[in-house]
């Protein structure tokens, strides 16, 4: 089965497997993804929360946790984009987490990885949303 919106969006979703995940039932896969935007949505708050501020002891380890939970909640819909870019920045902000804070030089390298990570997630939840409204979710 194809995605309603057509092959543009096949990096966002795979429309096929996430039906199949969803018993071929539309309109509870289409449930979901609005489901799974709101949660995306909410870990981004919570995500630019903690980029805005100075950076603490917890900061990493809850980027980490906001970006897991993109991961998981993509995965389970066939979202590779998002799953991919989610994966990609919690690992960066674990590496990032283990830098000794007194190594300046390495501990502003991993920031900038974590940013970087930050800024792919950040297109692949556009992409997503534009996905969304292309469908009409």
């Amino acid at each position: 089965m194809a995605t309603p919106a057509g092959d543009e969006f096949s990096h966002v979703i795979d429309w096929t497997e996430a039906m199949e995940q969803c018993g071929d039932d539309e309109e509870f896969l289409r449930e979901l993804l609005s489901d799974l935007r709101g949660e995306i949505d909410e870990q981004i708050v919570k995500m630019d929360e903690v980029l805005r501020n100075p950076l603490n002891d917890q900061s990493f380890l809850l980027i980490m946790r906001a970006s897991h939970v993109i991961k998981g909640a993509s995965s389970n819909l066939m979202c590779q984009q998002l799953r991919e870019a989610s994966t990609n920045l919690e690992q960066s902000a674990a590496g990032a987490n283990d830098i000794a804070r007194e190594n300046a030089a390495q501990f502003e390298n991993g920031m900038s990885n974590v940013e970087e990570k930050y800024t792919e997630l950040k297109k692949a939840v556009q992409n997503y949303h534009t996905f969304l409204d292309s469908v009409d979710v």
